[in-house]
């Protein structure tokens, strides 16, 4: 599965507001198409709207091929700079964006085609995210004991990459490693990406999979009925502080107090190095009546206030270990995760 297609000249995507009542596709043929459909969540999770974003910034380029190279930047740099406000708290966004700009850059010093290299460069991405998430998904498998009960939140799965998945990805893993893994999904209020996405993709693909409302997991932890948690993140700060769908908090906390392990999964394109810490992470917050009505139909006075934020912070004192393409950063070394991945990340260049 496959959450994102680029066909050639325009980007084809799932649109996932639809699921799981039917399975339709949006064709993106301008970076603006692609920035709404990012907005409106009919592309979501953090790696997928990376790799949508970047996509998005080939299109942008269509519009200036044959132009001067400093149109072609100043344009460019408009394109990335209207993407990235579409979405503020996946960092991955940020990432993809810059990673084209600066190919951009090199390709007009260079005298090369800056379509070509735009879509060479956007591909890349595409590829890497799916070897990421396998490597992810083979570090993580061996945190999972066989006949585990597994419980996720959200969605991150292939539906929230480009495909295979971070979270999903380590329990996909486990079960092709031979292991007979159950899954406990929350339905993730007020979009239900749990319910409507991680529950389709699961079923579609065999799993055992259960549905439970957000507010049953802890009774349901305090029952023994969960073995692990397995999340995965939006934005990590330097200390593992780590930006997630609204819940993964609470959810974290409840693991704690029932000494359950808790688990973040997430690509080292997830890090934001820049930020100390989780209190410097700018936390999305949506309309208002994505909480006030299910679908169409209105479950609460049109009137009333709402705080909805999407994302809270769960700190890194909380996770047990945050499972990347690199490896494990460990309960013990979470505090200093940056440095971690920094040093891995090091150690893998000298190896090449």
């Amino acid at each position: 599965m496959h959450s994102l297609i680029w066909r050639d000249t325009y980007l084809e995507l799932i649109d996932q507001t639809k699921l799981p009542n039917s399975v339709e596709y949006v064709s993106c043929r301008t970076y603006k198409e692609v920035g709404e459909a990012i907005k409106t969540m009919k592309v979501r999770g953090a790696p997928a709207i990376g790799a949508a974003a970047a996509f998005g910034v080939v299109l942008g380029s269509f519009e200036v091929k044959d132009a001067p190279p400093e149109k072609i930047i100043n344009h460019l740099k408009k394109v990335g700079e209207e993407l990235l406000s579409t979405r503020p708290t996946a960092v991955n966004l940020k990432w993809a964006v810059e990673r084209m700009l600066k190919r951009a850059e090199r390709t007009v010093i260079s005298n090369s085609d800056v379509v070509e290299e735009l879509i060479s460069e956007a591909v890349s991405i595409y590829k890497e995210d799916l070897h990421v998430n396998k490597a992810i998904g083979k570090h993580g498998e061996r945190v999972v004991p066989d006949g585990a009960v597994v419980l996720t939140h959200c969605n991150a799965g292939a539906l929230a990459t480009v495909g295979y998945g971070t979270a999903l990805g380590v329990i996909r893993a486990a079960r092709e490693a031979g292991k007979k893994i159950s899954v406990i999904a929350c339905e993730t209020r007020p979009n239900f990406q749990g319910a409507r996405l991680t529950v389709w993709e699961l079923i579609k693909e065999g799993f055992d999979v259960k549905l439970i409302v957000d507010s049953a997991a802890g009774y349901i932890m305090q029952r023994g009925l969960i073995d692990l948690v397995v999340v995965g993140a939006d934005r990590i700060a330097s200390n593992g502080d780590t930006a997630n769908k609204i819940g993964t908090y609470s959810l974290a906390v409840l693991a704690k107090h029932h000494g359950i392990p808790f688990y973040v999964a997430a690509p080292s394109s997830t890090f934001d190095l820049n930020l100390a810490d989780g209190s410097q992470i700018p936390v999305e917050e949506r309309d208002p009546e994505e909480v006030r009505k299910v679908g169409t139909t209105r479950i609460a006075p049109a009137e009333v206030d709402v705080i909805n934020y999407v994302f809270d912070i769960t700190p890194g004192s909380l996770i047990t270990g945050i499972i990347t393409e690199y490896g494990i950063i460990e309960e013990d070394r979470i505090g200093e995760a940056g440095k971690w991945l920094e040093k891995m990340k090091s150690e893998v260049e000298k190896e090449k």
